[in-house]
């Protein structure tokens, strides 16, 4: 596809895509048909409730909480984080429709922060290298400390003759 073919059809598709009306503000949506303003809202009372929940756990140092309460107009409550320093933060509220969130934040408690502990650098070195190989052998197979033995005597020789008769001649 030649240069020009291609710029015509990128041409096309972005005069088709093109809206006839120019973008609203925002994202892309219209606005509501009717404004709220904050003199002219109107409010449904809430669902009265009450609730609270605290978990502590020593072995991981974890301690917070929250309790709120609510008559379906004004809500109130308190919730708790015990902090890294040692303190404790306390937030206690109030929420309306005609103020809206108010909160005092308090903490108890001293913060502490741990000694720092001192630099010990590691160690330069590693483990040393051995200063030998594996060792050669001294001495190779063994010879023999004896040759063939040479046979100590030679071929026996008859220690006596022939017999003897030790019979007379027969008698007739």
């Amino acid at each position: 596809m030649n240069a020009s073919v291609l710029f015509l059809s990128c041409l096309m598709a972005a005069a088709v895509a093109r809206p006839d009306s120019p973008p609203h503000d925002g994202y892309g949506y219209s606005a509501p048909a009717h404004q709220l303003t904050h003199g002219h809202e109107k409010h449904q009372k809430g669902m009265p409730f009450a609730f609270d929940y605290t978990v502590k756990d020593h072995y991981k140092g974890l301690d917070f909480g929250h309790d709120s309460n609510s008559d379906g107009n004004l809500e109130t409550g308190k919730y708790y984080v015990l902090l890294p320093d040692g303190r404790t933060q306390i937030v206690t509220y109030t929420a309306d429709h005609y103020n809206g969130y108010q909160a005092e934040v308090t903490y108890e408690g001293e913060a502490k922060y741990p000694e720092p502990e001192h630099y010990k650098p590691a160690p330069a070195y590693g483990h040393p290298a051995p200063a030998y190989g594996t060792p050669a052998p001294a001495y190779g197979h063994p010879a023999p400390a004896y040759g063939t033995p040479a046979p100590a005597y030679g071929h026996p020789e008859p220690a006596y003759g022939h017999p003897a008769p030790v019979y007379g001649a027969p008698s007739h």
